[in-house]
C-alpha cells in the first residue's frame, strides 16, 4: 500500500468513528434497517464466496440497467448496491446479492473474483484499489460526469486521478463525458452511449385504458403534487399520481383526498381498487409505473420541479406519451438528449402547458445504447 493509502484508510476510519452514534441512530429507521446495519457493521453481509463477475451500481434505475448484461452473459455472476431499493433490484437479478461495505471493510471483505465492473458514478476509491490488489480486471462502465458535479471533480481531480490509475477501462456514455473524464485524469476510454436505453421496458400487468385522457404524475417528489394540482383542469380527463418514494404514501393520500373532496371529484387508493374509475387516482402500490405509463396520454415526470435532478424518462418515450418535465433534470441530460419531443417548464408555466397539453406532441426513442463492446470485454475474461 502507498502512503496516500494509508492515509485516506485511517482518514476513512476516523471519519466512520465520529458518525458511529449517528449511523446507530438512522440504522433504527425503516427506511435503512438493512442497508446500514449490513454496510457500517456488516450485519448479514457475508463475502461472495462466487468466483464471478462481480458488478456493482448504487440504485435501483442503475441496477435495473445491468441486468440486461447480465442477462447477456448468462452465468452466474455477484451483484452489489447501496441502497435498499438497489438491494431489492439486485436480488430479483441474483442470490449473489450484498450491500457494498464502507470503505474501511474493502479490504478484508473483498474476495478475488474475475472482475469488477461498476456502474456510472460509484468512484470509491477503496474499491477499485482493492480490487486491482487481487488482480481484478477493472471496468467503468455507462461512465458520466454531469453539469452539476463537473466543478466539484474538477476541484479535486487530484484525487480521482489516483481512482482512475486503478481502472483499466471506461465505457463512457458520451464525448463530453469523455473530454471531461480524460481531463480528470482517465484514460482507455470507449464511448458506447448510455447502456440504459439498451433496456426496453416491458408491462407485468396490462390495464384496460380508460376512455378518457390520462395524465400521470410519475416520480413526485415533496412539494410537487402541490403544485401539480394547482396547474390541473378538471376537465382535462383523469389524474394519476404515482409517488417516488413508499414513505411518502400516507402524505400523498391525506393531500389528494383533501383536493378531491374540495373539488367535489372522485378518489381512491390502488391499494384499495386496482382500475381508474375515479378522477383522480394515488398509485401507492410499487412496480406498476411501467404498467401506468402504457396507458397514459400524458406524463408529468417528478423530481424536475424541486432541486432533485430529475427522472429517467426512457419509459415515458418507449410508450409515445406527451412527455412534460421540470428544469431541475441535470441527472438525466444524457438521457433526455437521447428522446425526440419532450416539454421542460418552469413551474410557473405548468397550468398553461397543460392547458394545451392535447396539442403537445408525443415523445419518442431518438437511439438505444449499445453494450456489445463491454460484453466483449467480459467474454473475454
Amino acid at each position: 500500500m502507498t502512503l496516500f493509502s494509508i492515509l485516506y484508510y485511517i482518514l476513512a476510519l476516523f471519519l466512520y468513528l465520529i458518525f458511529l452514534p449517528f449511523l446507530f441512530f438512522k440504522s433504527k429507521k425503516l427506511k435503512y434497517k438493512e442497508a446500514i446495519p449490513a454496510r457500517f457493521f456488516l450485519k448479514n453481509n457475508k463475502k461472495f464466496k462466487h468466483h464471478s463477475i462481480w458488478f456493482h451500481s448504487c440504485s435501483m434505475g442503475e441496477t435495473k440497467a445491468l441486468k440486461v448484461i447480465i442477462d447477456k452473459l448468462k452465468q452466474e455472476v455477484n451483484l452489489s448496491v447501496v441502497t435498499n431499493t438497489g438491494y431489492e433490484e439486485a436480488k430479483k437479478i441474483t442470490s449473489n446479492s450484498r450491500y457494498l461495505p464502507y470503505e474501511i471493510f474493502l479490504p478484508f471483505w473483498i474476495t478475488k473474483q474475475k472482475a469488477l465492473v461498476v456502474m456510472e458514478a460509484e468512484l470509491w476509491y477503496m474499491l477499485f484499489l482493492c480490487a486491482k490488489s487481487k488482480d481484478m480486471k477493472t471496468f467503468l462502465i455507462n461512465a458520466r460526469i454531469s453539469d452539476k458535479s463537473y466543478k466539484s471533480y474538477k476541484r479535486f481531480s487530484w484525487f480521482y486521478k489516483k481512482i482512475f490509475s486503478n481502472i483499466d477501462k471506461i465505457f463512457a456514455q458520451s464525448k463530453i463525458d469523455k473530454e471531461r473524464l480524460e481531463e480528470l485524469g482517465a484514460s482507455n476510454i470507449e464511448v458506447i452511449g448510455n447502456i440504459k436505453l439498451a433496456q426496453l421496458p416491458k408491462i407485468s400487468k396490462e390495464y384496460e385504458k380508460p376512455k378518457t385522457f390520462v395524465l400521470t404524475a410519475a416520480s413526485t417528489h415533496e412539494k410537487e403534487e402541490e403544485l401539480i394540482l394547482q396547474s390541473y383542469n378538471q376537465e382535462l380527463g383523469k389524474l394519476i399520481f404515482v409517488p417516488r418514494h413508499p414513505e411518502r404514501f400516507a402524505k400523498v393520500d391525506c393531500i389528494l383526498k383533501e383536493f378531491s373532496k374540495k373539488n367535489k371529484l372522485t378518489y381512491h387508493k390502488f391499494s384499495q381498487k386496482q382500475n381508474f374509475d375515479s378522477d383522480i387516482v394515488l398509485v401507492d402500490k410499487m412496480g406498476e409505473l411501467v404498467n401506468i405509463f402504457a396507458i397514459s396520454d400524458a406524463v408529468i415526470l417528478g423530481g424536475s420541479f424541486e432541486n432533485i435532478g430529475g427522472h429517467n424518462p426512457v419509459e415515458v418515450a418507449y410508450f409515445g406519451c406527451t412527455l412534460i418535465s421540470g428544469e431541475h433534470i441535470f441527472n438525466q441530460k444524457a438521457l433526455f438528449e437521447a428522446i425526440n419531443d419532450f416539454y421542460i417548464v418552469k413551474s410557473g408555466d405548468l397550468k398553461e402547458t397543460l392547458d394545451n397539453v392535447k396539442r403537445l406532441n408525443k415523445s419518442s426513442l431518438q437511439q438505444i445504447g449499445d453494450i456489445s463492446a463491454i460484453l466483449k470485454e467480459l467474454h473475454e475474461l
